[in-house]
C-alpha cells in the first residue's frame, strides 16, 4: 500500500525536496507519494478525515490535528521531528536607543508581529508579553503583517515586515523567531548595532510528521525507519536535507507544545472540538 503524506507548498522549493525524498523513499523500498496544499488547515482536515496517512504539520497544525481527532474519536501522534524543529525560542526585539527597557514599559506602545496564524512570530510571544504582566493585560496595539496567511508562519515575509516597521518607526518593539532575529541582522535588514533584544521565550517545538490512526502500520513503520535512517553524509540525501533545514530526524515528541497549547486557548484561534475561531482569518 502507498503510504500517502501532506504537505504545505510554502515555497517552490516544497517540490523539489518532496520529490527528491519521494524517489529515495522509493528507492528504498517504501511505495510513497505525496499531496501539495495550498494551506495547512485543509492539510489537517484531510489528514483526520483519513485522506491523508501522514501529513508534515507546522506546530499549530499539529495542535489543531489533536483537537480535531479528539472531537472525532480519532488519535493522531508526532512521528518525527528535524533536529532543527525542537527547543526554539521567539524575541522581542526594540531598536537600540529605544527608553523600553522591560516588557512592562511596552503598555501603551505599538508591537509589530507576524501573521495572524504565526506561532513563532505572533501566537507564542504575545501570550508570553501576556504572562509578564501579572495583575493586568496592558494596553499594547499590535500591528500584524498578515504575509502568506494560511501557511502558519513558514512565510518569512510577516516578520521580515514586522522587523522593517520597528526600523521605519512604524512599531516600539517587533516578535519574531530567534533564528530570524540573526537571519535580519546577517542580510541587513537590521543595521548593525540598531535593535536589542528586550525579552525571550522559554523553548518550544516547531513542526512534526503527524500520523493518523488510519494510517497503515507497516508502511508508517518503514516510513519512520527510513527518514531517521537519512545520514547527512549520504551524498543522495545531503542536498534535500539542506534544503528542508534539518541534519537528522529525531523522534517526535509533544513536550514542546504547552505554550503554544496556551496561546491557542487564549486567543481563542481554535475550540477545542477544531473549530476555527478566530477573527479575522482566512486560509
Amino acid at each position: 500500500m502507498t503510504l500517502l503524506m501532506g504537505a504545505v507548498a510554502y515555497d517552490p522549493k516544497v517540490v523539489s525536496i518532496w520529490t527528491g525524498f519521494r524517489s529515495w523513499l522509493t528507492r528504498h523500498q517504501l511505495s510513497f507519494d505525496f499531496v501539495l496544499y495550498s494551506n495547512y488547515e485543509r492539510q489537517v482536515e484531510d489528514l483526520v478525515a483519513g485522506r491523508l496517512h501522514a501529513a508534515w504539520n507546522s506546530p499549530l497544525a499539529w495542535e489543531r490535528a489533536q483537537r480535531l481527532a479528539r472531537s472525532e474519536g480519532r488519535r493522531v501522534w508526532p512521528l518525527v521531528m528535524r533536529d532543527t524543529d525542537q527547543d526554539l525560542t521567539s524575541v522581542v526585539i526594540v531598536r537600540a536607543d529605544s527608553s523600553i527597557e522591560s516588557p512592562a514599559d511596552l503598555a501603551d506602545r505599538t508591537v509589530a508581529v507576524g501573521a495572524v496564524d504565526s506561532p513563532q512570530a505572533t501566537l507564542i510571544p504575545l501570550s508570553y508579553l501576556r504572562s509578564l504582566f501579572i495583575t493586568a493585560d496592558p494596553d499594547i496595539k499590535i500591528l500584524r503583517h498578515d504575509i502568506g496567511v494560511g501557511l502558519h508562519g513558514d512565510h518569512v515575509g510577516g516578520e521580515r515586515d514586522a522587523a522593517r516597521a520597528l526600523i521605519t518607526g512604524q512599531a516600539d518593539a517587533a516578535c519574531m523567531l530567534d533564528a530570524s532575529h540573526l537571519l535580519f541582522t546577517n542580510d541587513g535588514t537590521f543595521p548593525p548595532g540598531s535593535v536589542r533584544v528586550l525579552a525571550q521565550t522559554p523553548p518550544y517545538d516547531h513542526c512534526n510528521m503527524t500520523v493518523v490512526d488510519t494510517a497503515p502500520r507497516e508502511p508508517a513503520l518503514r516510513f519512520v525507519e527510513l527518514l531517521r535512517g537519512m545520514s547527512y553524509a549520504d551524498p543522495d540525501i545531503r542536498p534535500l536535507l539542506d534544503l528542508e533545514g534539518l541534519r537528522t530526524w529525531r523522534p517526535g515528541r509533544t513536550t514542546g507544545y504547552a505554550q503554544l497549547t496556551a496561546a491557542v486557548d487564549e486567543g481563542g484561534f481554535y475550540d477545542l472540538a477544531g473549530g476555527i475561531t478566530v477573527q479575522d482569518y482566512w486560509p
